[in-house]
């Protein structure tokens, strides 16, 4: 990992080297009676450890707006205590002021990017850990998984459907299903190989997980079609949420196992809704038929568009 970050580390060894020449250029070292030892050990140590987080976090994360905050305000850090520490080996004449501006500048300045990063952290740790929330109801109730994107299969659904619709009933908010269908699916696995649409389908489960609620529950359908269950979801939120999946999906670049392009993809979502009707309830299959008929609808409107937009 630290080979993607080499110019971060490089940017703070030249600047601790820089200062370490500049200093030696206009002071003079001091004499060993004069080194407050004590003094050495606490800001040398200081300074060493800020540059071990430093690595540490290098070493262990990829690239991105929440490493480069951790990196920027633990290279100021740094480089304010390396030069508290030089201070200690070497005096420098009173008309010098500029060593004054590195330590009393890099420390407010990295502690300010430190703090950025470790906020934009927490946001990002909440995040993760709601996706993880949403997994453990799959471990907690040891159903069988789907292998390739550890989701529920249509076994599940069903069974989910049949146990949460009859609460639905003389509810005020309905329940929602959301077929999700993967355009052109088949021309993946003709072009690149079932291993590569295998990882498609995982990652495209991993992006809608991470953009459901907690009490929604993803299901994988069957083949290229993914099945979500909206508890307590009226027909405005449902669309919404279709339409905010679709666009992510959209704006998803999935990189191939060459890393050499990026493939863009869309989604067709057929809504349906528990009928507020009591006389004639809804069953499981009755809504996922429901389903069905409105992603036909939904695919049939999207091939319509593409060919008057050609």
């Amino acid at each position: 990992m630290l080979k993607h970050h080499k110019w971060k580390l490089f940017f703070v060894a030249m600047s601790a080297n820089l200062a370490l020449i500049a200093s030696l250029a206009v002071a003079d070292l001091k004499l060993l009676a004069e080194i407050n030892w004590l003094d050495v050990l606490s800001e040398g140590g200081a300074a060493a450890l800020a540059l071990v987080w430093l690595v540490l976090i290098l070493h262990s994360r990829p690239t991105g707006r929440v490493t480069q905050y951790l990196s920027l305000g633990l290279s100021g850090i740094f480089l304010a205590g390396f030069q508290d520490l030089l201070d200690e080996f070497i005096r420098f004449p009173d008309a010098v002021q500029w060593d004054h501006w590195i330590e009393s500048g890099c420390m407010p300045i990295g502690l300010y990017f430190l703090t950025l990063g470790i906020y934009h952290w927490h946001k990002e740790q909440l995040s993760i850990n709601a996706q993880l929330r949403k997994r453990e109801r799959l471990f907690r109730e040891h159903r069988s998984m789907d292998f390739t994107t550890n989701l529920s299969g249509a076994d599940y659904l069903r069974k989910q459907l049949t146990q949460t619709l009859p609460e639905h009933r003389h509810a005020t908010n309905t329940l929602a299903l959301l077929l999700i269908d993967v355009d052109n699916f088949n021309e993946i696995n003709r072009c690149y190989g079932h291993q590569q649409g295998d990882h498609l389908l995982q990652s495209l489960s991993e992006l809608i997980l991470l953009s459901i609620r907690r009490n929604d529950l993803l299901c994988r359908y069957a083949g290229d079609r993914f099945a979500l269950i909206l508890p307590n979801t009226g027909r405005v939120v449902a669309e919404k949420m279709a339409s905010e999946i679709s666009m992510l999906v959209q704006h998803f670049a999935y990189k191939t196992f060459t890393q050499d392009e990026s493939l863009f993809h869309s989604v067709s979502i057929g809504v349906a809704l528990t009928s507020i009707d009591s006389s004639t309830p809804d069953s499981a299959e009755s809504l996922i038929e429901r389903a069905n008929l409105a992603l036909l609808h939904a695919k049939e409107k999207r091939r319509m568009a593409m060919q008057q937009a050609a």
